[in-house]
This record gives structure tokens, C-alpha cells and sequence, in this order.
């Protein structure tokens, strides 16, 4: 638990001023697969087979992708593999954050992404890895959980690199001694 608290805080401390991209919102959900069943009075569809999932610069890949709708149109997506992988750029940057996880569950009413199960995701440098790990792209907010799918207590592991220093020989200009300070 405090592994947990200390880990969410710290990143809570690093966070920059930069999130995913914003203009990928608006692009339409493309979904390429081997084979779909698309159930409309569901809100149900389900793509099996090299599924390839592109919004804008958001790429998410896996072996079958289920999709629902809700009544106001919001989409979430659960998607499967070995790993299912995730990559989307980072508004203002040209840096990404990937993913990586057994599940991938995108929400795009709260704008997160779930990765379940050999968890690990990536933002330049830096990488969280747990069972459970939460990207919330509105917030540029990672969240590391150590419960398990058998319940069972897991460490998570984060790997935060400093940020890198200004190029040096540019030092602030000497006082001169005749200013008045």
C-alpha cells in the first residue's frame, strides 16, 4: 500500500503540462481485422485476428478487440493478446506513450487506458510496470496497482529517469560590480 501511495505521488510530481493528443478525440475509430461480428441492437462488436485499432495518432493492437457503445455514444474497448500493445502521442511533444499488456481497456468517456497482466507502459524514458497500471490521457496521470488478478498482493516497478539539463556554456552574465543592486 505505501509502495503504491509513494509511487502515485511521485508521479503525480513529475507529471508535465502535456497530454495525448487532444485532436485525436474528434478522428474517427478505424478498426482493421481478420473477421468481425457486429451486433447493432447490442451496441456489441466484437474483431478477431490482427486487430489494428487507429483514432487519430492512437494505435492500439491485439488478437481480438470487443468493442460496446453506450447510449450517449461513448465507446470502450477491450482488447486481448500477447501482449496487446498501445501507442499515442503526447500533445505539444514528439514523444509517445506505449503500453503493453495481456488486456488493454480503452474508455473514451473518462479518456484512460487499463493495461491488465504483465502490465507496462511507457512515457519517454520513464516506465511503470505492475499487474494493473491506469493511463488517464487527460491528466498525463499513471497509476500503478500491486493487486493481481488472483488478489494476491504484486510489487509493481517504476523506472524514472531526470530530466534532462540545458545544454551548457549558456550561464546567466556576471554582476558587474558598478550595478546597483
Amino acid at each position: 500500500m505505501l509502495t503504491r501511495l509513494f509511487l502515485l505521488l511521485f508521479m503525480l510530481l513529475l507529471a508535465p503540462l502535456s497530454y495525448a493528443e487532444k485532436a485525436d478525440r474528434d478522428k474517427p475509430i478505424d478498426i482493421d481485422a481478420d473477421k468481425a461480428e457486429v451486433d447493432d441492437a447490442k451496441q456489441i462488436s466484437t474483431f478477431i485476428g490482427n486487430v489494428v485499432v487507429t483514432q487519430g495518432t492512437m494505435v492500439i493492437r491485439g488478437d481480438k478487440m470487443v468493442v460496446t457503445q453506450d447510449k450517449d455514444g461513448f465507446k470502450h474497448g477491450t482488447a486481448y493478446g500477447h501482449p496487446a500493445s498501445y501507442r499515442q502521442k503526447r500533445e505539444g511533444l514528439n514523444e509517445y506513450v506505449e503500453g503493453y499488456g495481456d488486456r488493454i481497456e480503452y474508455d473514451t468517456r473518462a479518456d484512460t487506458v487499463d493495461f491488465y497482466v504483465h502490465a507496462r507502459v511507457k512515457r519517454g524514458n520513464d516506465e511503470v510496470r505492475g499487474e494493473h497500471v491506469t493511463y488517464n490521457s487527460n491528466t498525463d496521470i499513471f497509476q500503478a496497482n500491486d493487486q493481481g488478478s488472483t488478489g494476491a498482493p504484486q510489487r509493481v516497478h517504476a523506472v524514472l529517469y531526470p530530466k534532462p539539463k540545458p545544454a551548457s556554456g549558456v550561464d546567466a552574465a556576471p554582476v558587474s560590480s558598478t550595478e546597483k543592486k
